[in-house]
């Protein structure tokens, strides 16, 4: 038995045009494996299933139609709803050394000799890298997610391990 497991992939946003579209906010690192024609995504809350009519880009975002939606008004309703998708837990990234965040948060964090030092909370997705946001004591902490400074992902461990870089998890103050 293969388990699966339920991931945001976009948020449905305004209308674009009269003809049922909709502008998506992508919420997926690979937004080409999740919006493919005729795909079937999960509506929020409800888990209803909905089939994608059509896939385009248009200006660098996304925009869709969805089958039974064939106008504005139709879609209108939808604005607002997250969309989901069921994968199987161990589903991997296409590209190596790529982590979903799913797979990041919760590993323990352990310094360059070893010990435990915090536990990721968050991946902050930043234009300039990817950071993982840490709980150190109680208190957050930003390290940029780049493998100079954290050379070693062990998912099958359960940690990362942090670079000897001095300061690194150090308050500024």
């Amino acid at each position: 038995m293969d388990d699966k497991i339920e991931v945001t992939v976009g948020k449905i946003g305004r209308a674009h045009g009269i003809n049922g579209d909709v502008w998506i906010d992508v919420r997926t690192d690979e937004p080409g494996r999740r919006f493919v024609r005729g795909g079937r995504l999960l509506l929020g809350a409800t888990g209803r299933e909905i089939e994608l009519a059509s896939v385009r880009w248009n200006k660098g975002r996304l925009v869709v139609s969805f089958v039974g939606y064939p106008d504005r008004t139709a879609v209108e309703a939808l604005t607002g709803t997250l969309l989901h998708v069921r994968v199987p837990a161990a589903e991997r990234p296409s590209e190596p050394d790529e982590y979903f965040d799913r797979q990041l948060v919760g590993l323990a964090v352990l310094d360059h000799r070893g010990d435990r030092v915090g536990a990721v909370t968050e991946v902050l997705h930043l234009p300039a890298q990817d950071v993982l946001q840490i709980d150190v004591d109680g208190e957050e902490r930003l390290v940029p997610f780049v493998s100079a400074l954290v050379p070693v992902v062990d998912l099958e461990a359960g940690h990362v391990r942090l670079a000897d870089v001095v300061g690194l998890l150090e308050d500024e103050a």
